[in-house]
């Protein structure tokens, strides 16, 4: 069995618990294919040696059997997680050679249930891109390719989507503060799920926007993100967002049946100049869910159109201040000093050295916003939009909706290059499906749905109410059932 980086979470569960395979050579499987997949630039921090020794300890679990539905499967973890002993940069220079002392808390939980790190995941730095393009690593590369042309694998977690899409691991952590779960998830045809805020903890998840930010799991079915978003939730007095709520038995509630439920279909995001193959997919998973059974309503979003401009308030606003404990005192780079330089000069050239052009522009930006005279202009003006977007989502579902079904990114996986000399908003409005969510504070999830006429991936997203990600999953399996998407990239690297 030379292919076991190419099982799924549940198929590889099951065999672990027959005896078939082990962790070992599943992980086995999970490094080699690392080890040819250079050109990927998925990984950026190899972990071999403790992904076998946390392989030989679930194997044991297995055998004296205490084996949770993660015991034993090789992940990837995005570089925002924190983990200890191994270097946690958040793809930046301004952490270069720091290493934790602490473990986040997700992949703490991950870890206890016996999942075997393999290494940490390339991103744009601090969590701020849509492309992969801002990571001092370098860009992560799609594994799907258009001809000779390189495609980004999306952003945030960029390499997250490329390490599951191109099967170096059977799953992968992923951060979302604005569509970065969901964007990469479709770009690279694998499920991508943000659960509702205070779901996951975000203890020990290098910050970006403290509001928006939350973890969430990648995987290459709908099924297997329901086995590992149960392993990485639970109440956190740690975090003080963390919600206490039971979590539930997410995988037992994909019946297959939403017969009687009403999916709504927003007309705010039937925006003009709009790629018609989109239009078509929306369309098509619309027709879909409506032959399982459900209903299909027109709905009303009206404040969509504010969406992206609040986003882009708030999330810098939120960023310059997180960013500002990283000033080369205590941890990560710090900048070399010449005659007469004072602090003031070593935080401007840290800073300045730390920081690529992205995290500079957005924390230009936050400060802009933040400061006297602009505070009430801006800022306070974003969030009373956020409130208003929230509140259409509330009416929405409080006149029945149980879901929404919107696309989940404006096209396919554009080239790598393509956007960087462009006008940044051009880049920003990839995000133009996916903020919504997070300013209200909702569960989404992108599931791959067919093919472009260039043979790439599209993803269609589900929106939920909130805290029912059980529900929304189920919808999702349906979905991902009608549409009956098994592409593969063909191999190239």
């Amino acid at each position: 069995m030379s292919d076991l980086n190419k099982l799924t979470i549940a198929e590889a569960r099951d065999l672990l618990r027959q005896g078939d395979v082990t962790s070992v050579a599943l992980t086995e499987a999970c490094l080699t294919a690392i080890e040819g997949a250079g050109k990927l630039n998925a990984f950026v921090h190899h972990t071999p040696d403790l992904a076998l020794e946390r392989a030989r300890a679930a194997d044991a679990r297995i055998t004296a059997g205490d084996a949770p539905s993660m015991c034993g499967i090789p992940v990837g973890i995005k570089d925002l997680f924190c983990t200890e002993g191994v270097a946690s940069q958040a793809a930046s220079r301004i952490l270069e050679g720091f290493k934790p002392e602490y473990e986040s808390t997700v992949s703490a939980q991950l870890r206890d249930a016996g999942a075997v790190m393999l290494g940490k995941l390339n991103m744009d730095e601090f969590a701020m891109g849509s492309s992969n393009e801002s990571s001092v690593y370098g860009n992560a590369v799609n594994p799907w390719k258009d001809g000779a042309r390189e495609l980004t694998p999306g952003g945030s977690s960029g390499g997250s989507a490329a390490a599951v899409a191109a099967d170096l691991c059977l799953a992968a952590t992923g951060t979302d503060t604005g569509g970065s779960i969901r964007q990469p998830a479709a770009f690279t045809g694998t499920v991508g799920i943000k659960p509702t805020y205070g779901r996951c903890s975000r203890w020990g998840i290098v910050a970006f926007a403290s509001s928006l930010d939350q973890a969430g799991p990648m995987t290459k079915t709908v099924r297997d993100a329901a086995i590992m978003l149960e392993a990485m939730c639970g109440h956190d007095a740690k975090d003080s967002t963390s919600a206490d709520l039971p979590v539930p038995d997410f995988e037992a509630m994909l019946t297959g049946d939403i017969r009687g439920q009403k999916i709504g279909i927003p007309r705010e995001y039937r925006m003009e100049g709009m790629n018609p193959e989109i239009t078509a997919l929306w369309d098509k998973g619309a027709e879909m869910l409506r032959d399982a059974g459900a209903e299909i309503v027109d709905i009303s979003l009206p404040h969509t159109k504010y969406a992206l401009p609040a986003y882009y308030v708030i999330a810098p606003a939120e960023a310059s201040s997180n960013l500002a404990r990283y000033d080369g005192v205590r941890y990560g780079h710090r900048a070399k000093l010449g005659p007469g330089d004072g602090i003031t000069q070593m935080y401007e050239k840290t800073r300045a050295e730390g920081f690529g052009p992205e995290v500079q522009r957005r924390v230009m930006i936050g400060t802009y916003v933040l400061s006297a005279g602009f505070y009430d202009a801006y800022y306070n003006r974003a969030r009373k939009v956020r409130t208003l977007i929230k509140r259409d989502f509330e009416q929405a579902f409080a006149a029945g909706i149980d879901a929404i079904l919107t696309p989940a990114t404006p096209s396919s996986a554009f080239g790598l290059g393509e956007m960087l000399d462009a006008d940044p908003v051009q880049m920003y409005l990839n995000d133009v499906f996916t903020v919504t969510v997070n300013l209200a504070g909702l569960p989404g999830i992108s599931v791959p749905a067919g093919l472009d006429a260039k043979g790439l991936p599209l993803g269609l997203q589900l929106i939920g109410r909130p805290w029912e990600e059980g529900a929304l999953l189920r919808t999702a399996h349906v979905l991902e059932s009608a549409t009956g998407f098994v592409s593969k990239p063909p191999k190239w690297w």
